[in-house]
């Protein structure tokens, strides 16, 4: 097990920051996968969630950066 800090406050607040800063880094990721052409279902393969879930959770954003979304994969 990894070394917490003694106060509680201070070991909730690095898991928090760690959330963020996964949470940005897999947008950037999904971004830069659907900016090269791939599609719902390998990001959500890589991703180890379902298609309808990565669709959820990213569409709006990726649609309002002007990424153009693939309908279908052949």
């Amino acid at each position: 097990m990894p070394d917490v800090p003694q106060d509680p406050a201070d070991a909730l607040a690095a898991v928090v920051a760690l959330r963020r800063l996964a949470d940005q880094l897999e947008d950037a990721a999904v971004e830069h996968a659907m900016r090269t052409g791939w599609g719902w279902p390998r990001v959500a393969e890589a991703l180890g969630v379902t298609r309808q879930a990565v669709h959820r959770k990213h569409v709006k954003r990726l649609i309002d950066a002007g990424v153009e979304l693939r309908r279908r994969e052949s």
